[in-house]
């Protein structure tokens, strides 16, 4: 509650300001919690309450010069109240330290890239402060915990979303998530997975998996699985504002840029991806005036750091593709021919039925209906694309290019039992209309 002489006004003020400051930086402050007592647990139960006395406070003796400092030492203090009032806490604690210690690599290059944390000039300084979330990145999506779990626990740690924020983001009861939450946790400590970022010789092959936890998170706003909207445009944002995140802290990865750059170059077309009433907007129907310019201009630059100094990576390869659909002004006009070779390179970093769907549909747009359905016709035994509604919708519209209508039909039949949200199963029934 507001102190004495506090107007409400006032206290709506610092109450803002402490929702933003958790906002922002929860996962600086949880990342310095965990990297200092070793348990996750704890440091979010810390940081809570550290919230809380904010919450308090703050109304009443003004938003300190340092929000981040402030909330850092409370979280401290109330940490070490608590070993101390539980020895048998601390003893578990301190063996988790002890072999966090011994499996720490060799001290790493800084990775912000200006010697300073992350933290410097948004609340935390520097000094007070060091940027420690990318060992929380590469913690949350260690491979010993389950894929979906692994997202879950991102969400939660480095997005700052409450565990009933993520159970609607993955559309599962609040219960279920926080079991989900609570068993990875478990796995984490029982397992004794350590605090850290791989070293140089185990980078390149954790790196993919953090990078996939933030793309996943992406996928789901970007289309929804099912629900009642085709877009979720909170956890798009909150993937990208993780991916800015990565590409701050490891500013030499290239696949750090190129998802980052993927992310944008997609994002931008959203306000023109659904119609009035919610209804999905095929690509070559939408508005290109209603793309975010400034977010394209950003990808763009990304791409070219993402494809310069070595072989291209997937996720660098993806933001090019993505690239050359914003670049054209509509869809007669795009550079089909080189979105296929550049399929033809994805396929060769990351073999998969859906980069074959997607490369089908560009051989359509570059050679005609004919070549596209043939290429789509020969995925038809692969069982991964049984469930996978973009393949019969592919096929569909091929089909109804041909004039094979009662084929056509079939294919969009067989897609509305797989489609999970609203505005497309309504787009598929007016497809079937037609």
């Amino acid at each position: 509650m507001p102190g004495e002489g506090v107007s409400p006004g006032e206290g709506r003020v610092a109450a803002e300001a402490v929702e933003a400051v958790f906002r922002e930086e929860r996962g600086l402050l949880l990342a310095s919690l965990v990297r200092r007592f070793g348990d996750l647990d704890l440091a979010e139960e810390v940081t809570s309450e550290a919230i809380e006395a904010a919450l308090r406070h703050w109304p009443a003796e003004g938003v300190p010069a340092r929000p981040g400092a402030w909330l850092l030492t409370t979280a401290r203090r109330r940490a070490v109240d608590r070993l101390r009032r539980d020895r048998a806490y601390a003893a578990r604690l301190a063996v988790l330290a002890a072999d966090a210690e011994r499996a720490e690599p060799a001290p790493a290059p800084d990775v912000s890239g200006s010697g300073q944390g992350f933290g410097s000039g948004s609340g935390f300084g520097s000094d007070e402060l060091p940027d420690e979330r990318l060992q929380l990145f590469f913690t949350c999506a260690h491979p010993a915990l389950a894929a979906e779990d692994r997202t879950a626990l991102t969400l939660r740690c480095l997005a700052g979303l409450t565990t009933p924020e993520v159970a609607r983001a993955f559309l599962v009861p609040t219960a279920t998530m926080a079991q989900r939450i609570v068993r990875a946790k478990k796995k984490i400590r029982e397992a004794r997975i350590p605090f850290r970022v791989p070293g140089p010789d185990e980078l390149p092959g954790r790196l993919p998996g953090v990078l996939q936890v933030v793309y996943s998170v992406f996928t789901e706003g970007y289309a929804a699985s099912s629900g009642p909207r085709l877009q979720r445009l909170d956890l798009a944002e909150e993937a990208i504002r993780l991916a800015r995140i990565l590409r701050r802290l490891l500013p030499a990865e290239r696949e750090s840029a190129g998802l980052l750059a993927l992310l944008l170059l997609v994002h931008a077309r959203r306000d023109a991806r659904t119609g009035p009433e919610g209804e999905p907007v095929l690509l070559e129907d939408q508005d290109r005036g209603r793309w975010d310019r400034p977010m394209i201009e950003e990808g763009r630059a990304l791409v070219v750091r993402a494809l310069t100094g070595g072989p291209a990576g997937p996720y660098g390869v993806q933001a090019a593709i993505a690239a050359l659909h914003d670049e054209a002004t509509d869809v007669a006009a795009t550079d089909w021919p080189q979105i296929v070779a550049l399929y033809d390179v994805l396929r060769t970093l990351t073999p998969s039925p859906v980069v074959e769907v997607n490369r089908a549909v560009a051989v359509a747009m570059r050679d005609g209906p004919g070549a596209g359905l043939a290429l789509l016709d020969a995925l038809a035994g692969e069982p991964r694309l049984r469930a996978y509604p973009p393949y019969a919708v592919a096929r569909g519209d091929l089909l109804g290019r041909l004039g094979r209508d009662g084929e056509a039909a079939a294919a969009y039949r067989e897609a509305l039992e797989l489609t999970g949200t609203e505005p497309e199963r309504a787009a598929l029934r007016r497809k079937l209309g037609e």
